[in-house]
């Protein structure tokens, strides 16, 4: 499909399923390389996460765990600017290595959150893995350590992420069209 309609929106295809599948090799070689001899905890963010969280965990092949944590900060197409916390960390990270995996950092608003979060838990050291990154869009100022695909600001769905809660479930990934 090289056009899909997510609600009353329409996507044109913009990355292929073979482009992610290698993105998501490349980080996890990279997490491989970086946290061998560690036993990292992923800490997924949902909902969007967590098809990005879970491919990635079947190509990491050092002893890890996951566990998730679920924010809200969009609304339709774009960001409220304001994080709202659903499900927070239930996981002593004293200590820990944590790598925070995110399927899109844009704003980088919910990312700055969640490591203030973190680092109040005192893990040994926290890095930052997402699937998509928007360097125009970004406001922040923390290091993204991991990085898929680095993309033009363009709302996009598919492959987790979504349109109010539609287009996660599409292989590939689209963006809208003006």
């Amino acid at each position: 499909m090289t056009k899909v309609q997510v609600r009353e929106l329409v996507f044109e295809k913009f990355i292929s399923r073979e482009e992610i599948d290698a993105a998501v090799q490349k980080v996890a070689d990279d997490i491989n390389r970086d946290f061998e001899g560690k036993n990292p905890l992923l800490l997924a963010i949902l909902n969007g996460a967590f098809i990005f969280a879970s491919d990635l965990m079947r190509k990491i092949t050092i002893p890890c765990e996951i566990s998730f944590v679920k924010f809200a900060s969009y609304q339709g197409t774009m960001t409220t600017s304001k994080v709202k916390e659903l499900i927070g960390i239930d996981e002593d990270l004293e200590n820990r290595h944590v790598i925070i995996v995110e399927d899109i950092v844009d704003t980088g608003i919910t990312m700055d959150k969640l490591l203030c979060d973190v680092n109040l838990k005192n893990p040994a050291e926290v890095k930052v893995a997402c699937f998509c990154f928007k360097p125009e869009a970004f406001q922040k100022d923390f290091p993204i350590d991991y990085v898929g695909l680095k993309i033009p600001n363009d709302f996009i769905v598919g492959y987790g992420l979504d349109y109010n809660g539609y287009g996660r479930n599409l292989p590939d990934i689209y963006k809208v069209v003006e």
